[in-house]
């Protein structure tokens, strides 16, 4: 009985990433032609279409989908069976793929990067600064080996490591009548003048979540325009204390104050795939930058308090 080789399941999934026969020809590194005609031999041999062929765009069936989400599982399980090797090694090596979401990456990253040269001096990282929902995605198809993510975030049925908890502070004109207040409370901030991040990031859900609002304007796709714009006295905004403790209002006349909300924080994580065969040396990375970020002062997160932030995602 023939069956498909690893090889032709990848230019499928690689075709569906991609919606396209010369970008995936690309990613895969392979010729257009090798690729389709890889594509050819995988429909032969499991004797149905997969994909219908036109000049304009590229179509899947109804089955040829259903072969994708499977192909795409088995190609998790071959990577993983190149890493059984090192699976019981208790420090990370090889190639490390991190994710890390915009509103972590900056603030985090000068100090740690120091850290995981000194411990891991063979380490190959590969920094990929990305949203949530992209980083889970490649979690779950083991296009990234772990993450640091922000929670609650429903990302997936992953190994979470806590890192520590980030409390969200109010960021406000220091001539604002807020600038008054020696704490913030929810009702005290302005309907009209709450500026948050686009949608798609989760900074601005665990905002509004701090200060038990459904909605508010989306006019900044970064934390620094944000800034600039509070500065400008355009209106008060919510920020994760990281990067206030990073000097990003340094030149501004920007203040902040502390929010009174149970919710007003977010949980720093460090996220990889159950049953991973590099689960104990994600679990000592790990541990790292834990250690990095007390160094820094940073607070920790008791590892038993995560269930209960898990079960808020």
């Amino acid at each position: 009985m023939a069956l498909p080789s690893l090889r032709q399941l990848q230019y499928l999934v690689a075709l569906h990433e991609h919606q396209h026969f010369g970008r995936a020809a690309e990613a895969c590194n392979v010729t257009q032609s090798t690729l389709s005609a890889g594509l050819k031999e995988l429909e032969a041999v499991l004797r149905m279409r997969l994909v219908e062929r036109n000049r304009r765009n590229v179509v899947f069936t109804p089955v040829g989908l259903t072969v994708v989400r499977r192909a795409d599982d088995l190609l998790l399980r071959a990577r993983d069976l190149s890493l059984v090797r090192d699976g019981n090694a208790a420090t990370p090596s090889g190639t490390l793929r991190l994710s890390l979401i915009p509103t972590i990456a900056p603030f985090l990253l000068p100090g740690i990067l120091q850290s995981v040269r000194a411990a891991y001096s063979d380490l190959q990282l590969q920094i990929h600064e990305e949203m949530s929902h992209e980083g889970c995605a490649g979690l779950s198809s083991g296009t990234r080996d772990c993450m640091l993510l922000a929670l609650p975030f429903d990302c997936g049925d992953f190994e979470y490591a806590p890192i520590f908890d980030d409390p969200i502070v109010v960021a406000m004109h220091r001539d604002d009548p807020l600038a008054n207040l020696s704490a913030v409370q929810p009702d005290d901030l302005p309907t009209d003048r709450l500026l948050l991040l686009r949608e798609g990031h989760c900074l601005r859900d665990h905002a509004l979540r701090a200060c038990r609002r459904s909605t508010g304007a989306a006019p900044g796709a970064s934390l620094p325009t944000l800034i600039q714009m509070v500065d400008a006295a355009m209106g008060v905004t919510l920020l994760p204390e990281m990067a206030v403790d990073s000097g990003l209002l340094e030149g501004t006349n920007v203040v902040v104050r502390p929010l009174s909300s149970e919710d007003a924080w977010r949980t720093i994580a460090f996220a990889w795939r159950r049953n991973s065969p590099r689960s104990e040396a994600y679990g000592a990375f790990a541990a790292m930058i834990e250690e990095a970020c007390r160094r820094k002062k940073w607070s920790g997160l008791a590892a038993s308090a995560l269930d209960d932030r898990l079960a808020h995602a």
